[in-house]
């Protein structure tokens, strides 16, 4: 885990064990549910693994970090086409650049399970 990545999804992971200390206390978290979009930046596994190593000596040790990830959906400014985006080329069937991303960019808490 080195550069800018590792230090991002540490950050991340960081964060989301706050959030969720924040709602369920001291209380033992089995299973986090994350959604994550595919054009956020976010390198999953390495998230996997902060997570696992933030989450030491703290309620959410040993929880089930599950990861959805949604493809993005962007609009065509030039023709009006929606179409999805799994990467972050965007370029719109008719050949135009000139796009708005919609959806793809999120980092949510869907859910948590606690014990």
């Amino acid at each position: 885990m080195t550069g800018v990545h590792g230090m991002h999804e540490l950050a991340i992971a960081e964060s989301v064990i706050e959030a969720v200390r924040d709602k369920t206390g001291e209380r033992t978290v089995l299973t986090v549910r994350l959604e994550v979009g595919r054009l956020s930046g976010v390198l999953v596994d390495s998230l996997q693994f902060c997570f696992m190593l933030a989450a030491a000596d703290t309620p959410l040790a040993g929880a089930e970090l599950q990861i959805h990830q949604p493809a993005g959906v962007a609009r065509c400014a030039s023709c009006g086409a929606e179409f999805e985006v799994t990467d972050l080329i965007l370029l719109c069937e008719c050949g135009s650049f000139d796009v708005e991303v919609l959806t793809g960019q999120q980092l949510l808490i869907n859910s948590v399970e606690v014990g």
